[in-house]
């Protein structure tokens, strides 16, 4: 059993272009993939400046997305983060986040996302406000479904170190308040979760009084250290059985477009392969198929240069690196090779502005 399949753009780092977006969404929905949820922290519409619109260009290049995915047979969502809207979540909260869905709705939406990830959490009575919010934008939007991201998404207490020691409960919480239907994103047991197995999603599940959706933090590399590796090997960790645990799953992508759909791409294989799956074959067959011979044989023999060494520590291999990958003419070599050239390498400072 394959469960719904979807991308979450909900990382920070360069936005992608057009292009990108659309290269990602055919090549995913050819892929089995059943929507596209837009959230990238660098939109400052979405997240800082969540009280404004769009700026007319911003709004039709979406609004062509939307009717772009929908005629590839996705759903499209968009993520909004209104920050600050929960204490208080007085009139003007209320009339700024009903102004904001409206304006959204009008772009077209399957799906509608309310996200609290990466803000302070440790405010009084968070699950209940967050739920109000939740709940409130559920009732006025145009959209078939309503998704929401936790500030506490994973059991990782670097979430309690970075954010504040999250409430007593705050998962029963949320799960108690928020309407029925409405979908909740889950990292795992960690915010980058090395496995995601049947048994966690089954505490979860109780816990939350619903099954989540995985917002699956790979292959993402958004941030100073993780924007140093290319993440490109096939899934792990995730093994068919959590499909009867799971609403959805979603992938996290990379900066890299055309780079992150080589793993994206076997994660339907985990699920319709089963204890037939093996990550090695997986990968190697995708890059093949997306790639062509000779590109999927270079990039396998350079796997674990670009996805374990680290950018800092490839020293005389860069150089190599960028010898083998100059001469191809694919915009994932140059995607490599924009790397190599530290052009997608992050700072600290990026992610505390977005």
């Amino acid at each position: 059993m394959t469960p719904e399949l979807g991308l979450i753009d909900g990382r920070f780092g360069r936005p992608w272009t057009a292009q990108e977006r659309r290269h990602v969404a055919r090549t995913l929905a050819e892929g089995g993939f059943g929507f596209y949820h837009h959230a990238p922290k660098a939109d400052r519409a979405l997240r800082r400046e969540w009280q404004r619109a769009h700026s007319p260009e911003e709004t039709a290049e979406l609004a062509e997305f939307s009717a772009y995915c929908r005629d590839l047979g996705l759903r499209f969502g968009i993520g909004l983060t209104p920050i600050g809207a929960t204490h208080p979540f007085d009139g003007a909260a209320r009339d700024d986040l009903a102004r904001r869905i409206a304006e959204l709705d009008a772009i077209g939406l399957d799906d509608l996302c309310i996200f609290f990830d990466d803000l302070r959490g440790d405010l009084p009575d968070l699950a209940r406000r967050q739920a109000d919010v939740v709940n409130f934008a559920a009732e006025r939007t145009k959209a078939g479904r309503i998704f929401t991201c936790p500030t506490y998404y994973s059991d990782d207490p670097v979430l309690d170190v970075v954010f504040g020691a999250r409430p007593k409960d705050y998962l029963s919480n949320l799960g108690r308040h928020l309407a029925p239907g409405i979908e909740v994103y889950w990292t795992g047991e960690e915010v980058c979760s090395r496995a995601i197995e049947p048994a966690h999603l089954a505490r979860v599940t109780r816990e939350l009084g619903r099954k989540v959706t995985l917002w699956d933090n790979y292959p993402v590399n958004d941030g100073a250290r993780m924007s140093r590796f290319l993440h490109l090997r096939a899934f792990t960790g995730r093994p068919a059985a959590n499909a009867a645990h799971i609403a959805g799953h979603a992938v996290n992508p990379a900066i890299q477009a055309h780079l992150s759909c080589l793993p994206a791409l076997t994660l339907p294989m985990v699920y319709a392969e089963a204890e037939d799956y093996a990550y090695g074959a997986a990968f190697a067959e995708v890059a093949r198929t997306h790639l062509g011979p000779e590109f999927a044989k270079r990039l396998m023999e350079d796997l674990a240069a670009l996805q374990d060494i680290g950018h800092e520590r490839l020293g005389p291999r860069a150089d190599r690196l960028r010898g083998r990958y100059a001469s191809l003419d694919h915009p994932a070599a140059r995607e490599i090779m924009r790397w190599l050239d530290c052009e997608d390498l992050m700072r600290d400072d990026e992610v505390q502005t977005q």
